[in-house]
């Protein structure tokens, strides 16, 4: 939980959100707009979408700029008199990255360099990131903690783990204080199950809603550390509001600290889901092939997130599931 005197800090306060259109950048949004912040969202609408802003695009407080981060004038213009950025704006999905590596690279490393010079140029207080659990790679040990990382093992990896170099090579050359924040499989409202790379929550949620298995790639035995959208939300906001020093130009593993396998959860959101229709109890997964890129486990330590930054998810893995079913529930249907 945030403190009532941090939160004072953010009214008045102008925060530019990048990606604010996306699942988690457009979460970020509300809250903040909740909070009395002053909010200005960059998107281009290649992956976010401008029903995700309906809840707060007519808010006195709420501005809309419709730009790429390729754009390093666009960027510098959304800058101007900005006090905090969180920067959600890339291209996620390990398999796009690995279809496409080029465009993966000049949204989520050039574009990345030009937020941080006009961030720089415009002389923004801190600068918080959207990293990534892929940077941990091959690294076979778990849980995983910040200052151990392994191979990469994906293009889109690599570009998150640019990110990181870039963001300290900034704060030693030219004092650009930045907080990074590898998120560990965010899921929750907003989250689009559609499309070719969707998340595999959203993906199963839909398809057992309609009645359809789910299509497990590989065994089911991978595991990943899921983690609900407000734990990421209050991340972020401890990061912009920290006043310790020796949390700021750090990076942090922002998870549950929990390990969920997909045939489990298979088995949570077909019990959730249970209780609005109890059909679906009945539905079996199906398997495919294992997907190229794809690290087999993922668990986070946290531990640094809570000493340093006071971060303590408020959701648990089953907690955060229950709720982001009833979302689709009453969204999807």
């Amino acid at each position: 939980m945030i403190d009532a005197n941090k939160r004072a800090k953010l009214t008045g306060s102008t925060v530019l959100v990048t990606g604010g259109a996306g699942f988690i950048g457009s979460n970020l949004c509300k809250s903040l707009l909740d909070l009395n912040a002053r909010v200005i969202c960059l998107d281009n609408f290649s992956t976010g979408k401008k029903a995700n802003l309906n809840l707060f695009k007519d808010h006195q407080n709420f501005a809309l700029i419709e730009a790429d981060i390729r754009d390093a004038d666009a960027c510098l213009r959304a800058c101007k008199n900005v006090d905090y950025i969180l920067h959600q704006a890339a291209l996620g999905s390990v398999p796009r990255s690995i279809k496409d590596p080029q465009t993966t690279n000049a949204v989520n490393i050039n574009g990345f360099l030009n937020m941080l010079v006009a961030a720089k140029e415009n002389q923004v207080k801190r600068f918080i990131y959207a990293a990534s659990s892929s940077t941990y790679g091959d690294a076979a040990a778990l849980p995983k903690v910040e200052d151990h990382i392994g191979k990469p093992l994906s293009p889109y990896a690599i570009t998150k783990y640019v990110n990181e170099l870039y963001a300290d090579v900034f704060q030693k050359t030219y004092g650009l204080n930045s907080i990074g924040l590898r998120y560990f499989n965010v899921f929750g409202r907003h989250q689009d199950p559609d499309g070719a790379y969707a998340a595999v929550i959203p993906k199963f949620v839909k398809k057992l809603m309609n009645h359809r298995s789910p299509v497990i790639n590989g065994d089911g035995s991978f595991s990943r550390d899921f983690t609900y959208i407000d734990n990421v939300i209050q991340a972020n906001l401890l990061a912009m509001l920290t006043e310790t020093p020796e949390a700021v130009n750090q990076i942090y593993n922002i998870a549950c600290g929990e390990r969920t396998d997909l045939n489990q959860l298979v088995e949570i959101l077909k019990a959730e889901l249970y209780k609005f229709d109890p059909e679906i109890l009945d539905i079996s997964a199906k398997y495919g092939p294992a997907r190229q890129g794809d690290v087999p486990h993922s668990q986070a330590s946290i531990e640094k997130a809570k000493k340093l930054l006071e971060y303590q998810p408020e959701f648990s893995v089953k907690a955060g599931l229950a709720e982001a079913v009833s979302w689709y529930w009453n969204n999807l249907k």
